[in-house]
């Protein structure tokens, strides 16, 4: 389940457009909180400490927004924007979840322990999913889903979404049938055989002995 949520602080602006450049310059990032049936705010946000924040929580997070020092809202970040060439923070959608609503979010997937397969017989793991989408309370949703993999004892076995534990009231959006890890047979490349021939002088002396029996 999802831990006690990171607090993140921001204020009002009303800069828009081409005015945000100073924002960035004095080390802040637009930002905007939207969500259903909710009027969206612009807001300016202190690009260090949400550059720290980004670093250690997920996108299926719930962030603790604070605005103005006193209105509280429960958030995920639904979006950032990068500058590509500086790697600077350009801009940042935060959406504001609802009470008794459901979201849907993409949970990450982390496979756990040790597959005999992959250990003693030479398989190699193969990870068809790296998360699944999945619809709950935000309060419900889960951090990631952890996937035991010692069940794997023989190549060709495999984990399928249906093998997921999931936590109650999380409903998972998917075919239940996907595989989410397999072990394969490992990649052999054969080394090609080299032609063996025979030196000419070597061959020279049976062919003489044969002219010479038929003579004979």
């Amino acid at each position: 389940m999802s831990s006690a949520p990171s607090v993140l602080t921001a204020t009002r602006r009303t800069e828009t457009g081409k005015a945000v450049a100073h924002l960035r310059k004095a080390g802040k990032v637009p930002a905007v909180v939207f969500g259903h049936g909710l009027e969206s705010i612009p807001l300016s946000l202190d690009a260090h400490e949400f550059d720290l924040l980004r670093r250690t929580v997920h996108s299926n997070s719930i962030i603790s927004l604070v605005i103005d020092g006193k209105d509280k809202q429960r958030v995920l970040v639904r979006g950032i924007q990068i500058d590509p060439r500086h790697r600077h923070l350009l801009h940042v959608d935060l959406f504001a979840l609802k009470s008794g609503e459901e979201v849907t979010v993409d949970i990450p997937v982390h496979t756990t322990g040790e597959s005999y397969a992959v250990a003693r017989l030479g398989g190699m793991l193969l990870h068809n999913l790296d998360h699944v989408r999945v619809r709950a309370l935000p309060e419900k949703l889960p951090e990631s889903f952890e996937v035991p993999i010692d069940s794997l004892m023989e190549i060709d076995a495999a984990l399928h979404l249906r093998d997921l534990t999931l936590p109650e009231g999380v409903t998972l959006l998917a075919d239940l049938d996907e595989v989410v890890v397999k072990v394969v047979a490992p990649h052999v490349v054969e080394e090609p055989v080299a032609p063996v021939e025979i030196p000419v002088a070597e061959a020279a002396p049976a062919a003489e002995d044969a002219k010479g029996s038929s003579e004979n």
